[in-house]
């Protein structure tokens, strides 16, 4: 007997005569699904009970699901089945649903915006697409040691006490503050003691409130270009001034003639989205400048510990003593995003005012998953998940590259992407629209990023690329996004001739 969603489904695919039978399916279940029909947070029948219903293949519902979940509409979890997401694609800034493009601006409605605020808008790049080949920045959740986390937690959440229930005005869980300073003088030559450490909930928050406390209106600031675009649009949201600089294989290029900065902000590890890392020479050139100019350093040591040969680059802060560097990592890389963990590193000089400006903004909290992360470091699970994972992310970093080289070939491998981070440029020729080749794949399921969207102010000039992020992704799920890749590309008449 058939069940309700069973009888609907037939009856729209009566109406759905064009394509393939599983995209047919697809069609059918997406538009049920947005139609309102699946609400969200409803579970899908099991592909094989739905194939039996429709009297079609399993490997026809199976195709029609990963589709969905390619495009936003379902999420698929171990052991639970697979779930229609609790945000859609279209409710998601807006995007209609036959487009992949980025958001339509034109669809906000501004009017009740500050000026600042709709700047924001006009220059958000967040995305829906958090995973799957080849969403950039994201690390392969699923190799965590889930069960060693919750174990300690579990010890910890019945040992709670008072003082781990209430607001703090701490800058953060004492013992993940020693736990951190440990590490980071071991593994960054971080010049720091546990006092200096500001617990945050990210890098985002972390580029926030520097700007609110170290920043007035209008105070110059110096990023790179290209450059992370969450840092830039905070920055620019909490009413600075940007001035974009140049990157080279050295890292940033100092303009001389800019005017004097506030704050400059780099990524000197693995300079982000290219791949350099900023020399020992422009790193005392830096140096120099802030000291002369009382400028601070924003130092966000972005994907550091994942370099896949080679020794690590030491963190700048530590280069010398009592340098003017804001030194900022997060967990989201290293362990999951949603854990929104991070920290500071601030000048001896800064601690007790920022600290109580920290605690005025945003009321720490989220004393027990930090006190769990600090005995996780301790008894030496994070350091050893890190070997691991990096050990895994350079046999992926290996396979796509030798995917590139093999069908496109070396030249397409941007030359800064050093062994290190967890995404690759895939450099495109100058008259590339990279932006509609990233439309394209992602109708087809593939998220990539265009590297002109990283530019301050993408032009004509800006390097036409596509950033492949390669660290939740499977190698047989690689090989066929590449696939399907490489043929939005030859669709846009870039493909090597041989």
């Amino acid at each position: 007997m058939r069940s309700l969603l069973g009888d609907h489904l037939l009856q729209r695919l009566q109406q759905q005569t064009e394509g393939a039978l599983y995209h047919r399916v697809f069609r059918c279940l997406r538009d049920t699904i947005t139609d309102g029909v699946l609400a969200p947070k409803t579970r899908l029948p099991a592909s094989r009970d739905l194939a039996k219903e429709l009297q079609v293949s399993r490997n026809t519902i199976l195709n029609a699901y990963e589709q969905l979940g390619a495009q936003g509409y379902v999420q698929a979890m171990t052991g639970s089945g697979t779930w229609v997401a609790e945000t859609l694609p279209e409710n998601y800034l807006n995007v209609p649903r036959n487009e992949a493009a980025p958001k339509n601006k034109s669809s906000f409605d501004l009017k009740h915006l500050s000026q600042r605020g709709t700047a924001f808008l006009q220059h958000a790049a967040s995305s829906p697409y958090q995973w799957g080949a080849f969403v950039p920045g994201i690390p392969d959740v699923t190799e965590f040691p889930h069960a060693e986390f919750s174990k300690i937690q579990m010890r910890l959440s019945r040992q709670a006490d008072v003082s781990g229930l209430i607001y703090t005005s701490d800058g953060g869980c004492l013992e993940l503050k020693q736990a951190l300073a440990e590490y980071l003088r071991v593994a960054r030559s971080v010049r720091c003691d546990a006092d200096q450490i500001l617990i945050t909930e990210g890098i985002h928050q972390a580029v926030d409130f520097i700007s609110r406390a170290l920043c007035d209106l209008n105070d110059h600031v110096w990023i790179e270009d290209p450059g992370y675009w969450g840092a830039r649009n905070i920055l620019r949201m909490n009413g600075l001034t940007i001035h974009p600089m140049a990157v080279d294989h050295e890292g940033m290029i100092p303009d001389p003639d800019a005017p004097i900065p506030k704050l400059i902000s780099l990524t000197p590890s693995h300079q982000y989205p290219l791949g350099s890392h900023l020399s020992l020479a422009r790193r005392r050139q830096i140096l120099e400048l802030a000291r002369i100019h009382k400028s601070w350093i924003i130092e966000d040591d972005y994907d550091s510990e994942f370099r896949f040969s080679g020794q690590p680059f030491p963190s700048l802060q530590g280069l010398e003593e009592n340098t003017p560097v804001i030194y900022m990592g997060t967990f989201s890389k290293t362990i999951y995003p949603s854990l929104r963990i991070g920290y500071m590193v601030v000048p001896k000089n800064l601690v007790a005012a920022l600290r109580v400006i920290s605690a005025e903004l945003y009321r720490g909290g989220n004393m027990l998953t930090q006190r769990t992360l600090a005995e996780f470091i301790q008894e030496g699970h994070y350091a050893a998940h890190i070997r691991r994972m990096r050990l895994l992310y350079a046999k992926r970093r290996a396979f796509l590259i030798e995917l590139i080289e093999r069908y496109l070939g070396p030249d397409f491998v941007h030359e800064y992407s050093h062994e290190a981070g967890l995404h690759l440029v895939l450099k495109l020729p100058d008259y590339a629209d990279d932006v509609s080749i990233t439309q394209l794949a992602l109708v087809r399921g593939v998220k990539v990023r265009p590297l002109s969207q990283y530019f301050d102010q993408p032009s004509q000039q800006s390097t036409r690329g596509l950033l492949l992020g390669f660290a939740c992704v499977a190698e047989k799920e690689m090989l066929m996004a590449f696939s399907v890749l490489r043929q939005c590309l030859k669709e846009h008449d870039i493909f090597p001739q041989k």
